[in-house]
């Protein structure tokens, strides 16, 4: 049972001062409740209110921007926004056709159309729902699309490029379902093309926009589907408007200096949809749409745009950190340019390597003199996205911090672990049309959100210190001595540890004698390190070679140093030669590996792994 040292079973509420912001604490036996004293400030009824005042307020001012073919940005103002969307949403308006039970559906990526059809949807009263590509271009058989189609039942798909995404498109839409793209064209066939919505003369949609509440909903966003089919999440302008402000609150600056971001982050996730634009949007700001990603092949691009344009906060995942932290080492103009406005940087999705977050902190002092905010949290799809925030000066690898303003948090006993249960105006009242029977646990008898996170105190007997991520409840598991294996520590230590070759892992071990590990390597990295060519040898090769499989046995001889027991001691590793498989389950679009996927659909090779007379160059065993 997770428990306070030498806690009483009953506290009174009191106050305590927490990285400055003023907590209420209370605790009721092993169950822990933590309200932010500072009350959440007002905020619009509907987010599109942002849009219609940064239209009036300022018209010129650049809301986003992209580069097109050529290579020059395009920028898209506030004042162009806003009446194109109008034009647009007066077209939504006029079809019979869509309604929040018959929504849009938006398949392609993050470009200025995709902005603009949001807004017109907002004002319009009808939701939308961003769509990961994956879905359309990397899947074979689109059965999470076609998922995604049985739950939102659209009236309305667009896509930018009807070519690109004609296959998918034709093969889950019915043709009750109006297609529109750029072109006006799917594939061969004619459809609906985006400029005949702009064209259509505006009438009545200001009038019905003003009666539009904060309970409409603004857009459907699917979580990452890390254990289950992904759930449609009903995200409500309320949501999304009390969320922006616990931001801007936690994050002050906002209101002093409108945030510039250079953004690579998908819309379809909330934290790029949600977080990232609505900070823009919320606060006047400006994102410039980044088509680098932190992969292979596709981080220059990034390193370009940081080249031109300075954003005033930074906000990436921890491989995006990694890759830019190396770059500003070496780049002199890169480094004068990315430092000469920002005054935050913020990671999520993952927790970003104490060594990671040390070297970063090194460049920008020395760069600048002075320490710049190395920020992070925890937030989800239900929440629209944020709960927590730190917003002390403690630093360290998993520290999520503490609640912002307006969010209540609850820390429930589940066995051995502390469960995160959350409530506030941003957070979901159910998933959409998920059966009743499935949603009974979602929230407790007080009305509180169970995520599914589970969390630790910083220290056991000083609540006051914060907290730390301590993984996913329903991805734990016992070994068939009764040992409990709590997967999130494990993972997050692989990955510290073993960065430098290794890309995920899925433990195994449920009902197993000992643990074991499932590496899903960084094959490239694994060729430069044993000098090989990659497109010569291939994987198995690579992943054989003497010199990579002496660096996976000193890994786990490194990872077993401070072992304690058989709950964090793990003695073999089974290097995976085929990625894990989107069609399958076994990953999310967002990369979160599936653990119990994977564990079933690999049982052949995690029962060769355990079996000791095996022998083959892709298992080490100490």
């Amino acid at each position: 049972m997770a428990q306070l040292n030498a806690a009483p079973h009953t506290s009174p509420e009191r106050l305590v001062k927490l990285g400055g912001h003023e907590i209420n604490l209370h605790i009721d036996h092993d169950t822990i409740y933590m309200n932010p004293r500072e009350a959440l400030q007002a905020y619009p009824e509907k987010l599109t209110d942002r849009l219609i005042e940064n239209a009036q307020r300022y018209p010129d001012r650049v809301f986003a921007a992209k580069r097109n073919q050529q290579g020059q940005w395009v920028n898209l103002t506030y004042g162009e926004t806003a009446q194109r969307a109008w034009h647009i949403a007066q077209a939504l308006h006029q079809r019979q056709t869509l309604s929040t039970q018959h929504p849009i559906v938006i398949l392609s990526g993050n470009d200025l159309e995709h902005l603009i059809l949001s807004m017109a949807a907002m004002f319009a009263g009808i939701p939308f729902s961003a769509i990961s590509p994956a879905y359309s271009l990397v899947s074979k058989d689109y059965s999470k699309l076609k998922h995604v189609f049985n739950t939102l039942t659209p009236g309305m798909v667009f896509a930018s490029d009807g070519q690109t995404f004609a296959a998918a498109i034709m093969s889950c839409a019915g043709p009750e379902v109006e297609v529109v793209t750029l072109s006006g064209l799917l594939g061969e066939q004619t459809c609906s093309s985006f400029q005949s919505l702009i064209d259509t003369p505006i009438s009545d949609i200001k009038a019905h926009y003003a009666g539009l509440s904060k309970d409409q909903i603004a857009k459907f966003l699917f979580t990452s589907g890390s254990t289950k089919l992904p759930k449609a999440v009903p995200t409500t302008h309320q949501m999304l408007c009390a969320n922006q402000q616990m931001l801007l609150q936690t994050f002050p600056e906002f209101a002093d200096t409108p945030p510039v971001l250079l953004d690579w982050l998908s819309w379809h996730h909330t934290f790029g949809g949600s977080h990232n634009v609505g900070i823009c949007l919320y606060n006047a700001g400006t994102i410039y749409i980044d088509e680098g990603k932190p992969v292979a092949g596709k981080f220059d691009e990034t390193i370009r745009n940081l080249k031109e344009i300075s954003p005033t906060v930074y906000l990436n995942v921890p491989k995006g950190w990694e890759e830019l932290t190396e770059a500003l080492e070496h780049d002199a103009k890169l480094r004068d340019r990315f430092f000469d406005k920002v005054k935050i940087l913020f990671f999520a999705g993952a927790a970003l390597s104490e060594a990671g977050w040390n070297r970063l902190d090194r460049i920008a002092q020395s760069h600048c003199g002075e320490r710049i905010r190395i920020m992070s949290g925890l937030g989800m799809t239900e929440t629209a996205p944020s709960c927590m925030f730190t917003t002390g000066p403690k630093v360290m690898a998993g520290f999520i911090g503490y609640p912002a303003p307006g969010c209540e948090v609850k820390l429930s006993p589940i066995g051995d672990k502390l469960e995160l249960c959350v409530r506030g105006p941003h957070v979901m009242k159910h998933y959409w049309r998920l059966p009743a029977e499935q949603q009974v646990d979602i929230f407790d008898q007080e009305g509180f959100f169970r995520t599914g996170d589970a969390v630790r105190l910083v220290d056991n007997n000083d609540p006051t210190q914060g907290l730390m991520y301590d993984g996913r409840i329903a991805e734990d598991f016992k070994l068939n001595t009764g040992t409990f294996v709590n997967v999130g520590t494990l993972r997050n230590k692989v990955l510290l540890l073993g960065n430098q070759l290794i890309q995920d892992v899925c433990i195994t071990g449920s009902n197993l004698n000992a643990i074991g590990f499932l590496i899903f390597p960084k094959v490239d990295a694994c060729a430069t390190y044993a000098g090989l060519d990659l497109t010569k040898h291939g994987v198995s090769v690579v992943l054989s070679h003497p010199k990579v499989r002496d660096w996976f046995q000193q890994f786990l001889l490194k990872f077993n140093q401070d072992a304690t027991g058989s709950s964090n001691s793990v003695n073999m590793l089974y290097l995976m030669v085929d990625p894990p498989s989107i069609d399958a389950g076994e990953i999310t679009d967002k990369g979160n590996l599936n653990q119990s996927k994977i564990n079933q659909l690999r049982i052949t090779l995690i029962e060769e792994m355990y079996h000791a007379h095996s022998i083959n160059p892709l298992i080490t065993r100490i």
